[in-house]
């Protein structure tokens, strides 16, 4: 097998090598079946067992209980920028959003579309440097529910204090940091995530939902729009992303068997403090997000002009590092840490850039 490299990239991102390999030898014959993951039918037992567990063990991971239901969609989480608004906005009432990066304010977009929003909070004025504090929040009092961005993986921050609402639903896209600490996962109504960077492969979606928020589900709806098809269903109604199901599954066991979350939480603060420190050292990198609101999960950073920054990926590639161009919006580095990232990956890239800035200071 040829060696693999260091993946920085921000999603599709690295997976976990013992999930991967774990796959690769349940491929063609799964428990017995004769036939791979890929082949057996989303009605046989066999996959049925796996969407229950696979439920369980997030709720198990997340401290949540029965009052949540946990589903599987397709349409990635941009596709939620639109069902969420679709099922819950409905024509009396408002929504508020906190717009703290580009996907913050696509799904502000989207809901804008469907019904009434406001835009309680935005830091687009200093460039997403920051999350805003809590007195920022201007929220309504009877909003249909208030939705934030909890890691901004463009801009490389991350909110790290969950805000109050007041009895108002909190909804969130968790897709670049979710599971990747402890946090108080009772407090949101419900979460969404692409599985692509903390979770599994791209393809599938996970969507956290209180009971309380599904007895609110707009019943107008076209059936394949409404969360609560997917829920009276177990995510079954039609034909889900299996694989991908199967692979979450896989990655979940892994975080259970690395300790939990609070196990994952030391490793990504370890390896983002390892950046973090090069950065700190003197003005040669630049980084993007304002220190309170840094991201454990998407280090960003600019250098003194493309040129430089060009000549910094090029010789990274060189030695095994991927994935590190900012995203084409801002340009600059950015690194993305997700929870698979070994230490020892970040150990190199800090290396690495400690010795270019030796060799171009």
């Amino acid at each position: 097998m040829q060696e693999r490299v260091f993946n920085f990239n921000p999603g599709p991102s690295t997976l976990p090598l013992e999930v991967l390999q774990q796959a690769q030898s349940e491929l063609l014959n799964y428990k017995g079946t004769g036939m791979s993951i890929l082949e057996i039918s989303h009605r046989a037992p066999e996959f049925e067992e796996i969407v229950t567990q696979t439920e369980a063990l997030f709720k198990e991971l997340a401290g949540v209980g029965d009052d949540y239901r946990v589903l599987f969609f397709q349409g990635g989480a941009s596709q939620q920028f639109a069902l969420i608004p679709l099922n819950f906005l409905g024509t009396n009432k408002s929504a508020d959003y906190v717009i703290t990066g580009s996907f913050g304010e696509k799904a502000y977009k989207e809901a804008k579309k469907i019904g009434k929003v406001n835009v309680v909070a935005t830091t687009a004025a200093v460039g997403h440097k920051r999350i805003p504090e809590q007195a920022e929040l201007k929220l309504t009092k009877d909003a249909a529910y208030v939705h934030i961005t909890t890691n901004n993986t463009i801009y490389g921050t991350q909110w790290h204090y969950i805000p109050e609402t007041n009895g108002v639903p909190l909804v969130a896209d968790m897709s670049s940091d979710i599971l990747s600490r402890p946090l108080d996962y009772s407090k949101f109504d419900l979460i969404y995530a692409g599985a692509q960077k903390n979770l599994g492969p791209s393809g599938v979606v996970l969507v956290m939902v209180h009971k309380k928020m599904l007895e609110r589900v707009n019943p107008d709806l076209p059936t394949i729009f409404s969360y609560e098809t997917f829920a009276k269903n177990n995510s079954l109604y039609n034909t889900p992303p299996t694989f991908g199901i199967y692979m979450l599954k896989l990655v979940l066991e892994w975080i259970k068997k690395f300790g939990g979350l609070t196990a994952v939480a030391e490793h990504n603060q370890a390896k983002a403090a390892l950046l973090y420190d090069v950065i700190d050292e003197d003005d040669f990198y630049h980084g993007h997000a304002e220190a309170p609101s840094r991201s454990y999960m998407n280090v960003t950073f600019r250098l003194a002009n493309a040129e430089l920054e060009k000549t910094f990926l090029q010789e990274a590639e060189a030695q095994g590092i991927y994935g590190i161009k900012g995203h084409r919006s801002v340009g600059g580095i950015r690194a993305s840490i997700y929870n698979a990232m070994s230490l020892a990956g970040c150990e190199k890239l800090a290396t690495f850039m400690r010795d270019f800035r030796k060799r171009n200071g």
